[in-house]
């Protein structure tokens, strides 16, 4: 059966992801479901989206804001983009998105079935529940804005929406699974996501069951007036809710050293120098830029073959792509295409039955794990301090501009002509 699987606490951040992320995520994400897919079969990536360290640590390897609440809307949004040539040749399609998007998710979901053959009014029905119970039973103070709705091919399907409290400037987000569905009402979760909000209406819990029950057998036999006597001599306390993993992702925006598993960050770069060299002398072809592309491959392919346990930290995954807002550092996009372009063609040649490549940034995973136990580096902040003086020369860019022309304002310079050719 469903249950809870934990919480995260997203901050609401305003502002848009600029196009130039936008169209790399949409192209990483796609290449990210395809590895997963070659490896693993898309039922599970079902289960990954549905779990929600998981989902905060792919947005976050993608180049978005690392805690934000707005990592749920990109992610939805680009991998619609992304998995749109793919959708049949994968068999996984994405409906919904945010505000106006999300309410056409049944029309999508019934233009779905007539092409495809599955049920689509069933879908429809699910979709539907699914926001009913976040936004009636579960009664949090959160309002629904966005419904994400991943399906395959054979009818299974993973549901991921979010909630707003506008005067707390937070946000929830509700992750729902078919694959373990046994009831709407009944514990229906994967996981709730979002900040702790004291006591809340939960009627979808376990142990609500028999106030399910009775509160029709009360409607029927005393009417209004007698529910509100009734509700006056109740003077019961709830029974206490388990404890339950937290991922807290804390108010301030940069990346700090407290939010990352340091030794698993030495185990990337102890494998990225040492694999490097042997397992992708054929693929990293861009003077200057090769090494530094094999750290982002290694954190990438976590994020394909990494357990649940293995993303507590997503702002370890920050570290892949840097963030548009410049936390950690801008998005480094020579290092960013160089990993399209590497994952890209492990994917194509795995298409034509030639598998190597895929095997080499697995064994780059594996090589991290086991380095990590005995991998010693720089601190944190000395990392993020070098990626910061590399970002010029790796094309940094964020939502402020190019970072050499952030740092010619810095230097009172502006206007000076630039050389050489931006990507």
């Amino acid at each position: 059966m469903a249950r809870r699987t934990g919480s995260a606490d997203l901050p609401l951040h305003n502002g848009r992801v600029p196009a130039w992320l936008g169209q790399r995520m949409s192209t990483l994400g796609a290449i990210i479901t395809q590895t997963i897919v070659h490896h693993y079969g898309r039922e599970e990536f079902l289960q990954r989206l549905a779990h929600p360290f998981w989902f905060q640590s792919f947005g976050a390897v993608m180049g978005m804001d690392w805690h934000s609440s707005g990592i749920t809307t990109s992610v939805i949004g680009a991998l619609k983009r992304g998995l749109a040539p793919l959708q049949d040749e994968l068999g996984i399609y994405v409906c919904g998105g945010r505000g106006s998007h999300s309410r056409r998710t049944p029309d999508e979901l019934t233009a779905l079935g007539e092409r495809t053959g599955f049920d689509g009014a069933a879908l429809t029905r699910a979709s539907r529940l699914v926001a009913k119970v976040d936004s009636a039973a579960v009664q949090d103070g959160f309002e629904l804005y966005l419904h994400g709705f991943f399906v395959t091919g054979d009818g299974k399907w993973t549901v991921v929406q979010q909630g707003m409290n506008g005067d707390k400037r937070q946000a929830r987000r509700y992750h729902w699974h078919s694959e373990t569905l046994k009831s709407f009402v009944d514990e229906p979760h994967s996981a709730i996501d979002g900040p702790a909000q004291g006591e809340i209406i939960n009627l979808t819990d376990r142990r609500a069951e028999r106030s399910r029950f009775a509160q029709l057998d009360l409607l029927g036999a005393l009417g209004p007036d007698g529910i509100a006597r009734e509700y006056a001599a109740l003077s019961k306390q709830p029974e206490a809710q388990p404890e339950l993993p937290h991922l807290i992702m804390p108010a301030h925006h940069d990346v700090r050293a407290s939010d990352v598993f340091t030794r698993r960050l030495h185990g990337t770069l102890a494998a990225a120098a040492e694999c490097g060299p042997r397992d992708f002398p054929e693929l990293l072809l861009t003077p200057g830029v090769g090494a530094r592309t094999v750290q982002s491959l290694a954190m990438v392919a976590e994020v394909v073959h990494g357990a649940p346990y293995r993303f507590k930290d997503p702002a370890r995954f920050s570290l892949a792509h840097g963030g548009k807002d410049r936390h950690p550092y801008p998005v480094p996009i020579k290092v960013y295409d160089e990993t399209i372009r590497v994952l890209k063609s492990a994917v194509q040649q795995a298409s034509l039955g030639r598998d190597e490549e895929m095997q080499a940034l697995k064994r780059l995973d594996n090589q991290a794990r086991l380095l990590e136990r005995t991998a010693t580096g720089p601190s944190f902040d000395a990392f993020v301090a070098q990626e910061r003086d590399r970002s010029p020369a790796l094309g940094g860019r964020s939502v402020f501009g190019w970072e050499t022309d952030v740092a010619e304002k810095s230097a009172g310079r502006v206007g000076r002509p630039h050389s050489g050719r931006r990507p």
